[in-house]
């Protein structure tokens, strides 16, 4: 029996317990807040960009990672920190040579979302899952970073939607948008670009690290779990997969963090069952058999 199929609620797990829920973005430095957490996501960095494809560009630093899809329309997948619009703007022009078309939101979060409005009072037509729509139309607050984000001016908006899954054909390629159940938040989708055979997967998959895994939006481990068996279900051993903070990936890489996310999640089940408090659980080191390949982001295991 898997972990998810073992009755551990979200609220059980993630709320009372707290411990998957970890960094937001790559590093070396171990810290030990959310406040550490939150100024480590807000300070941005540099951008690079590197080749996918013929006509396909993942832009890095300032955030989450951003694919462009370039030729005679500039499609865009996220939308990084507001303190980085210009570099990212000027990036997206460097590779694509013209301003952005279409604009994609994977979710909500403010590392994915911070330059929606200078895209859209520019143009592009922002599409995302209607969820995003909600909540960037309304004020929210992230309770583990104890951060708030005010809702985000008209232009900033999703001007299209959809509930389940979305399919768009742009220069020469097929992008499927697929919506999934309540995971990282409760306004994830990941992309497909079947023809170049690379997927974007928000912040569904952090690469290299433990996740963030934002319970005040209806996260829960076990709907990553999920959504990590969904998008196995969909690429091979040569995708390319962009996850939403980290370096590209294979297949066999996001199946590693996918067994990680069920370890720990069976780990903790266990404990749980048997009436242990939360301290007893932290103290047990549940993630310890992983820390060695997960552990050295910027939030300890603990």
């Amino acid at each position: 029996m898997s972990a998810i199929q073992s009755g551990l609620s979200r609220r059980d797990l993630l709320r009372n317990m707290g411990i998957i829920a970890g960094a937001s973005l790559l590093s070396t430095e171990l810290l030990s807040s959310p406040a550490a957490a939150k100024t480590y996501l807000e300070q941005g960095g540099d951008l690079t960009s590197s080749k996918l494809a013929d006509n396909l560009y993942l832009i890095d630093g300032g955030g989450g990672n951003v694919a462009v899809l370039t030729g005679e329309r500039t499609v865009v997948i996220d939308s990084k920190l507001n303190t980085v619009t210009k570099p990212l703007i000027a990036e997206i022009s460097k590779v694509a040579g013209k301003q952005t078309s279409i604009l994609i939101n994977t979710h909500w979060h403010f590392d994915h979302v911070g330059s929606n409005v200078a895209l859209g009072e520019a143009g592009a037509t922002i599409i995302a899952h209607e969820n995003t729509r909600t909540r960037l139309s309304t004020d929210q607050t992230v309770e583990f970073l104890n951060s708030k984000s005010p809702a985000l001016v008209k232009p900033g908006l999703p001007v299209i939607t959809f509930k389940d899954s979305l399919s768009l054909y742009e220069t020469g390629e097929t992008i499927r948008l697929t919506h999934v159940a309540p995971a990282h938040t409760d306004t994830d989708i990941y992309v497909h670009f079947e023809n170049a055979n690379v997927l974007h997967c928000g912040d569904l998959y952090f690469n290299g690290l433990y996740p963030f895994i934002d319970y005040s939006s209806k996260g829960w481990i076990g709907g990553m779990i999920a959504s990590a068996d969904k998008i196995l279900g969909v690429v091979d051993a040569n995708t390319k997969i962009i996850p939403g903070h980290g370096p590209v990936s294979d297949k066999a890489t996001l199946k590693s963090f996918r067994d990680m996310l069920e370890g720990v999640y069976a780990n903790v089940d266990k404990m749980v069952k048997a009436g242990k408090s939360e301290a007893e659980v932290i103290a047990a080191k549940p993630t310890a058999q992983f820390d060695a390949k997960w552990g050295n982001g910027f939030m300890k295991p603990d």
